[in-house]
């Protein structure tokens, strides 16, 4: 530090004002690029998230009456006794829901379908319990377009 003294006390009255000046300038674009740019940067990301899950809220808020609905009003047949598969894609295929992945388990089968309308989704799951076929467990998420979802993974089994 002493030997960066003794340079700075050797330089001329100009020097020293450009250094000054220069030095400022880098304290205050560090302070710029390595504090208040990234800081805005993971704020504006933040309220965009914030923003999404607000609308995907308002989404599932308006939509859960028609499942409550499509849930209570299905007549449940008692015992499944076809093959669950078959059942599972004619069902699909009648509405249109492109099963991107199916796996039997025994008396089970795990479906994924990476993109389908909500209402089409909730219509072949009525469908599916109206034939004796009951969810066991579902993961279903937000798609890319508005009103679709993708279920990840699907459990069905025979009653």
């Amino acid at each position: 530090m002493e030997k960066i003294k003794n340079i700075y006390q050797q330089l001329n009255e100009r020097e020293k004002r450009l250094v000054l000046i220069s030095a400022v300038f880098v304290v205050v674009a560090i302070f710029y690029w390595g504090i208040w740019s990234p800081l805005t940067t993971s704020i504006e990301k933040g309220q965009a998230a914030i923003d999404s899950q607000r609308n995907l809220l308002t989404w599932v808020q308006k939509n859960a009456n028609r499942a409550a609905q499509l849930r209570s009003s299905s007549g449940r047949v008692s015992g499944f006794s076809g093959s669950l598969p078959q059942a599972v894609n004619q069902a699909a295929n009648r509405l249109k829901i492109v099963i991107s992945r199916m796996q039997p388990q025994n008396n089970e089968i795990q479906v994924w379908v990476d993109q389908a309308p909500f209402n089409d989704v909730l219509s072949w799951l009525q469908s599916l319990e109206k034939m004796g076929i009951i969810i066991l467990d579902i993961d279903i998420a937000e798609s890319d377009l508005p009103g679709h979802v993708k279920i990840r993974r699907l459990k069905l089994g025979k009653s």
